[in-house]
């Protein structure tokens, strides 16, 4: 029987966030299930939307016997811990060792993860096992579309397979196709690899597959590949990584080299085409609820704003309060807000109790400039312990644990808060605090694209709000120091000129 080893290693590192990833949030996981390990990997990583269940699912179709190490993610975040890291590697490739002889082995990883020792966090695990498995071995691992991704990475594995949809409703999906490349490689066929690095870096609010030119240059994509190029992946990058491999990639994988070479420098040259349509319009805070207010007089549906710079799915600490003072300000009606990260002020909402009323001061907590906490009387109308099941499209049925949460309300506003971070990507998010999503006006949710998947069919429109926060949706803004000489900051921005030192901290000759 062919046995792989397989596991999964998961965060999106946003370098200029506020908060880090230690080991403890990887046991949460945030949006992600709780870390598992050994034979619970395959019990736990069954029926939802990641890369391992997909695998999963595909392999033992297959009759391949599946030999788990670990499987976690976290919210993302600012840099993984030195600790976090070294702990959960060990135990990968531990599992790994001691599971040879193998087959293959199957890894579930973001691919745009930085730690506090180490710029690439995942060509960092493929160098481990490569050099535990040996040259030979297959070794195929599935990355998020935001994956940052290095030659170093591509070097040391067979296959690199990247998800296709923003909001990422094929992670499962994902997970099937490496198993179908893992089959073509355990046959003993050989590929010849292609990468490239595009000149420019892409906006996430820009980056979502329903809308062009995005959606356009996946279909192209998908059409390049046939059995000549069976795997072919385009990356648009996380753009706040700050390190030399930010940005967007191109990888493929052909019968020869010069079959990969032409459907990636095909793809390379669609995206490099576009670069003046990774753009758009962007609202202030009080553009945007007004907008929203006027739009929402004829509307049947809600307006959804998406608070993009505060979204946790980006480093945001999802605690920033500049969109809820627009909506109070503006006398927004039936508007509701979340998720709003505050244990201390969830904490007192559940000891006042369902029906008092609470002053607090609510979010702000992070430290982000031009953002402080909101200092008011809520009224607590709902309590939960925030354990419910996010059933929509992106989350796909994941058991979510937001820690002890409120549907707090001032004037005609609702806000959810929690104890925990995950963005607001699922209708469930409102619901588990007795807010119904579908019969609010507004609807302002932390998250930049992932939310598009359950609330545009329930969405009028969809409007992009900047309140300050921890990812900028101008990319251009952030202090980057450590790009590749050359990238532009911004499509058809201004290129990144590394600094030169002061005479104070030149080397010495």
């Amino acid at each position: 029987m062919t046995r792989i080893a397989v596991g999964g290693f998961l965060h999106e590192t946003n370098t200029f966030a506020p908060t880090k990833a230690t080991y403890e949030a990887f046991v949460h996981g945030g949006g992600w299930p709780s870390m598992t390990h050994g034979a619970e990997v395959l019990k736990v990583m069954r029926g939802i939307n990641v890369g391992l269940a997909g695998f999963i699912e595909e392999a033992e179709a297959k009759g391949w016997e599946l030999i788990p190490t670990v499987a976690c993610g976290a919210s993302p975040s600012a840099h993984v811990t030195k600790d976090a890291f070294e702990r959960i590697v060990t135990e990968m490739i531990d599992g790994i060792q001691a599971a040879l002889p193998l087959d293959a082995v199957y890894l579930d990883l973001h691919g745009a993860m930085v730690t506090e020792h180490l710029d690439d966090g995942e060509a960092e695990i493929a160098k481990r096992v490569r050099a535990v498995i040996g040259p030979n071995l297959p070794f195929v691992i599935s990355l998020d579309l935001h994956g940052n991704i290095s030659p170093e990475l591509v070097e040391d594995t067979d296959a690199l397979i990247a998800y296709r949809t923003y909001p990422h409703i094929d992670m499962a999906d994902t997970g099937r196709a490496s198993a179908r490349h893992m089959e073509l490689l355990l046959a003993g066929q050989k590929f010849a690899k292609a990468f490239r690095q595009l000149p420019f870096l892409i906006p996430i609010s820009w980056q979502c597959t329903n809308d062009q030119p995005t959606k356009g240059i996946y279909e192209m994509l998908s059409a390049l590949e046939d059995d000549q190029v069976p795997t072919l992946s385009f990356c648009p990058g996380f753009p706040a990584a700050d390190f030399p491999h930010c940005g967007p990639s191109v990888f493929a994988y052909g019968v020869t080299q010069a079959d990969a070479d032409a459907a990636a420098d095909t793809i390379v040259k669609l995206v490099s085409g576009h670069e003046d349509d990774f753009d758009g319009r962007i609202y202030t805070p009080d553009e945007g609820v007004l907008a929203a207010m006027a739009l929402a007089r004829g509307a049947s549906k809600p307006i959804v704003i998406a608070d993009t710079q505060d979204n946790p799915g980006a480093g945001g600490d999802s605690d920033t309060t500049g969109m809820l003072a627009a909506l109070v300000r503006n006398h927004a009606t039936k508007a509701s807000i979340g998720v709003i990260y505050d244990p201390l002020s969830a904490k007192a909402a559940h000891a006042a109790g369902e029906g008092a009323t609470v002053t607090l001061s609510l979010g702000g907590k992070s430290g982000i400039s031009g953002d402080a906490p909101y200092e008011a009387s809520f009224l607590v109308e709902k309590l939960s312990d925030g354990k419910f099941v996010a059933g929509g499209p992106y989350y796909g049925g994941r058991d979510m644990d937001m820690g002890p949460s409120a549907c707090l309300r001032i004037d005609d506003v609702r806000v959810v808060i929690s104890s925990h971070k995950a963005q607001l990507a699922d209708q469930a998010m409102y619901r588990f605090v007795g807010i119904e999503p579908t019969t609010e006006s507004i609807l302002v949710n932390k998250s930049s694209v992932h939310f598009r998947a359950d609330f545009e069919p329930i969405a009028e429109k969809l409007l992009i709000c900047a309140a300050p926060g921890a990812m900028p949706a101008d990319t251009s803004v952030l202090p980057w120091t450590r790009l590749r000489p050359g990238i532009r900051l911004k499509p058809n921005g201004e290129p990144f000129t590394p600094q030169t030192a002061s005479p104070a901290l030149a080397p010495a000759p």
